[in-house]
């Protein structure tokens, strides 16, 4: 088997910096884990808050601290720094190799979208942003590492596309059309969404937006492992 991850993401219309932050961290015990933060509002504040939530966060799992812990502990760094007046979603995606597991921590109303077998089911249960209390504790949900599997985390920015216009973007409708039709690949999945985001905005985003894909697929050539980023500069 192998993991392939795909990130599609875009500012908020005439904001030059995204208050959304992604990185990517090896885990020490095998495995990686996809960290994705949104601070409060949107520009540069929103991105200095992202950013302190996302190194604290990597900074933990690099030093072997369980996924739900470095949330928990960046929660109260947030609301210790901010004295609870700035709030900051957040979702863990790990792929645990000395679990054999995947893990999901969300700390963000906005669900998350888990297909297997052919079905899309949205992980809605209700779960609080941080940074607005002490020991805001994060949703988890894990699961064993299969082949086939698809999980797509985002920022709110993605379901509240369209609401200007009273329009709502069903993100587990659109994954569910395209295997439909084929085997989609994680970055056409994520593309897609974005698309459909920006679309519903007249393409002039209300929100910053960010969408991870992640699949788990039938291992194919070399034993390598590979990233690749595209960032388009203005």
């Amino acid at each position: 088997m192998e993991v392939q991850i795909a990130v599609a993401k875009v500012n908020k219309y005439a904001v030059s910096e995204s208050g959304d932050s992604l990185e990517v961290v090896e885990r020490p015990n095998g495995g990686i884990s996809v960290v994705l933060a949104d601070g409060q509002s949107s520009g540069r504040g929103a991105k200095a808050v992202s950013l302190m939530v996302v190194r604290k966060v990597i900074g933990l799992l690099a030093e072997g601290v369980r996924d739900g812990a470095a949330a928990r502990a960046a929660s109260d760094a947030l609301f210790t720094e901010k004295q609870g007046k700035v709030s900051c979603t957040l979702n863990i995606a790990s792929i645990d190799l000395l679990t054999n597991t995947i893990v999901l921590t969300r700390n963000n109303p906005a669900p998350m979208a888990i297909c297997r077998d052919g079905s899309v089911d949205l992980i809605a249960a209700e779960s609080a942003s941080l940074g607005t209390a002490r020991d805001t504790r994060p949703n988890v949900s894990e699961f064993d590492i299969e082949p086939g599997i698809l999980v797509v985390i985002y920022s709110d920015g993605l379901v509240h596309a369209g609401s200007r216009r009273g329009m709502k973007l069903e993100v587990d409708t659109i994954i569910q059309s395209m295997f439909e039709e084929e085997d989609p690949s994680p970055q056409a999945i994520a593309d897609e969404l974005l698309a459909h985001a920006v679309n519903l905005d007249e393409s002039r985003p209300a929100d910053d937006i960010s969408v991870v894909a992640i699949k788990v697929t039938a291992r194919s050539g070399d034993h390598a492992r590979r990233m690749t980023v595209r960032l388009p500069i203005e």
